[in-house]
């Protein structure tokens, strides 16, 4: 019994982890997103084709955090005075697409037959928008950044925010339908809602205060110990802690990771935050998708074939249209925004919630619910089909994200420095000052707590992290540099660093600090762009000023230290080549050893006789 129950679990996760492996990649060798690859293996391991999982309900409730995870990082990836700079598109454009698209959709289903009341939540329910779906896919193009990323995620804000207000209302509207009790049931209703809010509005008040006060000095303490599991699981405390929190007075758990995010924003421990969540964020998200597609009742949908394959296209072209319509009258084009259009149109998460709880209430037959749910879900799926063909059909235009006089202002610069810098000890310090002093946007990368707070110092942008990290170093923009300059100072972590960028980060530039010339010839055979030994130049220099000090002409000193450098660099290529040892550096604990670049006027002499002995002269 004891083995049974430890084995228990494994089949589920071996079918997921199965669905996804065949689903996915199949689905993107056609082009297609990969939203839709779970999407399509939700339903077929779904009780609805395969029964591979037994409770779907469970599964979805543990996949819901992949969306928590999403917002957070999307916090991550904003500013406050960004979110500012966003008020009229979150609260003029958001705002009227809830209540347009709202009165269509609720019109329509009037129409249909359905209770005006029913009608009204239905319509509220549909023209929310699928938050993961968009924003996954908006990162797959890497398009958040773009007028048309920001203007969608602007509409899927403001629905995330009216997700209180909303529920708050239902009771309401329930009570609206017992006209014997009208009055007093309105009364208490009225009551419940004021203190809905006002526990939101403290909840709120809470987040922001310990976001904005407590979160960096308890990072840096953490920081300090030096273990990385530590930080992991800390930055899952503070993004389930403050889910828990929102949930607890009635928001919505995604509002509550989103709200933790934006107040780390600036954070220097963020992209090592970004790193550690997004292995989990990846994984329950793609969770989350297979089980809306696991919702899908197949049964249900060969039942009311006729009548969901004509609401599902009226959905998803009232709401494209609607869409693109308000996005053009805020000043959007009108490729943008029907691409936003087809971004948003399907239904969202929050209409699993949202039709339940007003089944509960009696605003709508269960059998109306049941088709809504269904249709919500059809959405979702036929949705991410259309955005790519769209895609196709439009054309990317990659460079609206960086130009053009509709590109909004925002925090998209933060993660595309010109150059990234590896290690903030003393040579990197000497690099960013002169980097700095010609006005280059530089993002800076040390997992020293003491060097990241004396770049604060240098007005620098630099964050906490581990370089020889892959998750860091993309959370970083690594990808999207000009130049990765490596400053680290030990001879491993360079190398490693180096093989992970080659690999990854081709379109970069590397420049290597080396530790000496058995490194910077290593270097060279990993065919980095530009290496240096940290102390060849300053020697260099150094001994052209004792030149010139001792009598030498500057022009003297300098044509001589120009000639070292000519000769070395000269033997270096040839000692990368294995030309001048004639295969003795093959030889184990063989080293390159160091060789007087001009021939010696005289022999060596030794002063003293311990000298003498190390040298193996005998006696004078």
């Amino acid at each position: 019994m004891a083995a049974a129950s430890h084995v228990s679990f494994l089949p589920p996760i071996l079918t997921f982890c199965g669905a996804a492996v065949v689903a996915v990649p199949l689905f993107r060798f056609m082009g297609l997103s990969a939203v839709l690859g779970y999407l399509a293996a939700g339903v077929i391991i779904g009780p609805s084709v395969l029964s591979l999982v037994g409770d779907p309900a469970t599964i979805a409730t543990v996949a819901e955090f992949g969306v928590v995870l999403l917002l957070f990082i999307v916090g991550l990836e904003l500013k406050l005075s960004h979110l500012w700079e966003m008020k009229r598109d979150i609260f003029g454009l958001g705002l009227l697409q809830l209540t347009v698209t709202g009165l269509v959709l609720g019109g329509l289903s009037v129409l249909a037959d359905v209770p005006p009341v029913g009608a009204v939540v239905i319509g509220i329910s549909l023209a929310l928008s699928a938050t993961a779906i968009a924003l996954q896919m908006l990162g797959e193009r890497n398009d958040l950044q773009t007028p048309y990323g920001q203007r969608s995620f602007a509409i899927l804000l403001f629905q995330d925010l009216s997700i209180v207000p909303v529920l708050a209302a239902l009771p309401l509207l329930a009570t609206g339908m017992a006209a014997a009790n009208l009055a007093a049931d309105a009364g208490h209703g009225s009551e419940g809602g004021i203190m809905a809010v006002v526990k939101a509005v403290g909840a709120l008040v809470a987040v922001i205060l310990i976001g904005r006060y407590g979160l960096n000095p308890f990072f840096r303490i953490l920081a300090r110990t030096g273990a990385r599991e530590v930080m992991t699981a800390s930055a899952l405390l503070v993004v389930l802690g403050a889910a828990l929190l929102m949930e607890e007075v009635g928001l919505s758990m995604a509002m509550g990771a989103f709200l933790a995010g934006l107040l780390l924003a600036e954070s220097n421990f963020r992209h090592q935050l970004e790193a550690d969540i997004e292995p989990f964020r990846g994984m329950l998200l793609g969770l989350f998708f297979m089980s809306v597609g696991m919702s899908i009742d197949l049964s249900l949908v060969r039942e009311q074939w006729f009548v969901l394959a004509i609401a599902a296209p009226v959905i998803v072209v009232s709401k494209t249209v609607i869409i693109a319509v308000l996005s053009r009258q805020f000043g959007a084009t009108w490729s943008d925004g029907f691409r936003s259009g087809v971004l948003l149109c399907p239904a969202g998460e929050f209409a699993f919630v949202l039709l339940p709880v007003a089944t509960n209430q009696g605003l709508m037959p269960l059998a109306i619910a049941q088709l809504a749910t269904a249709l919500a879900a059809i959405t979702m799926l036929v949705g991410p089909v259309v955005a790519t063909m769209l895609e196709k059909a439009l054309g990317r235009r990659h460079a609206d994200a960086d130009s053009g006089p509709d590109a909004l202002p925002g925090h998209g610069e933060e993660l595309s420095s010109r150059v990234l810098v590896i290690g903030f000890g003393r040579f990197g310090q000497i690099v960013n000052q002169v980097l700095l002093a010609q006005g280059i946007d530089v993002t800076v990368i040390d997992k020293d707590v003491e060097r990241i707070r004396d770049a604060a110092r240098f007005g620098l942008r630099v964050y906490y992290g581990d370089g020889t990290r892959l998750d860091v170093l993309r959370a970083a923009g690594a990808e999207k540099a000009e130049m990765i300059c490596v400053c680290t100072d030990d001879p491993d972590t360079t190398l490693k660093i180096v093989e992970i960028i080659h690999e990854n980060c081709q379109n970069a530039r590397s420049f290597v600090r080396a530790y000496d010339r058995i490194q910077a010839i290593n270097l060279m055979n990993h065919e980095v762009d530009y290496q240096l030994r940290e102390c060849f130049e300053s020697a260099i220099a150094f001994s052209r000023a004792a030149l010139e000090e001792l009598g030498t002409a500057p022009e003297a000193a300098a044509a001589v230290a120009d000639e070292v450098r000519k000769r070395d660099i000269a033997r270096m290529m040839l000692q990368r080549d294995g030309n001048t040892m004639g295969g003795a550096e093959l030889m184990v604990g063989s080293k390159i050893a160091p060789e007087p670049l001009t021939a010696p006027v005289a022999r060596a002499r030794a002063l003293n006789a311990e000298t003498r002995d190390i040298l193996g002269e005998g006696a004078l």
